[in-house]
């Protein structure tokens, strides 16, 4: 009986960097399954999260699967450490050609409640963070004949999700268009920037962060973890691991004719909120 051949990783030979690589607690978030995931299908990833542990973490976790991995320590609001992000990147590995950004957090508050310094705080931190990483990554992918940006952006980009963080809206849906226009700008030179667009999930940044499990549960998580499931058409909340499978596919070849898309990975909560 002929046997089914094997597929080859789907980044093998490639460069990843994955920015906001750790986790804000236990358990696994985005970029810490994105990290592991790419890894696990041939690419070399250079992990930075402002939390130097948290990326000695996931390298650890990489390392001892077999794969290749460097973490580095980096406040990607900061242009200094974004270049530096990016010269050591190099230095380590001669290119790049992923450039996956999962860098955000969430403030309540709308427009009259949030004070201007978190208006600021959340847009250097969800937004400028993207701009600066981008605007350094891309001139290194154009050496090589370019590359794939995947931008971690949310549902909240796009609806109003039940709860007041205007920063997090207004963020989220500025990331989008980002991602559009220099998908457009950066099409003919080989770049391609897409985003995804997470619904409601389980993940240390929402257990922890953010005052969520006050407004769902009165400060009990598993109550907010029961609330979130029960608002998805499927029944229950998605991972961190359906965020980096679909950044999986964004990043590798099998996407070579996708840029500047949004995609969805809700569950279909979308569907209710629209």
């Amino acid at each position: 009986m002929p046997q089914t051949p094997t597929k080859p990783p789907r980044l093998q030979g490639k460069t990843a960097i994955i920015v906001g690589a750790g986790s804000s607690g236990p358990g696994w978030g985005n970029g810490k399954a994105a990290s592991v995931l790419f890894a696990r299908e041939g690419a070399r990833v250079f992990c930075v999260d402002i939390n130097r542990q948290a990326a000695d973490e996931t390298v650890g976790l990489i390392v001892d699967e077999g794969g290749e991995a460097v973490a580095f320590q980096a406040d990607v609001t900061d242009q200094g450490r974004v270049e530096a992000m990016v010269a050591a990147c190099r230095d380590r590995f001669g290119r790049i050609d992923i450039l996956d950004n999962n860098v955000g957090i969430a403030q309540l508050g709308g427009v009259v409640e949030l004070p201007e310094e978190d208006w600021d705080r959340v847009f250097a931190i969800n937004l400028k963070s993207a701009y600066l990483t981008m605007k350094h990554v891309i001139p290194v992918m154009l050496e090589t004949g370019g590359g794939s940006i995947v931008n971690i952006s949310s549902i909240a980009s796009i609806r109003y999700t039940g709860l007041p963080y205007i920063t997090y809206y207004t963020t989220k849906a500025a990331l989008n268009q980002l991602t559009k226009a220099t998908a457009v700008e950066y099409a003919a030179r080989g770049i391609r920037v897409n985003a995804v667009l997470p619904g409601l999930m389980k993940t240390p940044m929402v257990a922890v962060g953010a005052g969520f499990a006050d407004e769902y549960g009165g400060g009990d998580v598993e109550a907010m973890w029961r609330a979130r499931d029960a608002q998805c058409p499927m029944g229950h909340m998605g991972d961190a691991w359906d965020v980096a499978n679909a950044a999986l596919f964004l990043a590798s070849d099998e996407a070579k004719y996708v840029t500047g898309i949004e995609l969805l990975v809700d569950g279909g909560i979308t569907l209710k909120y629209s």
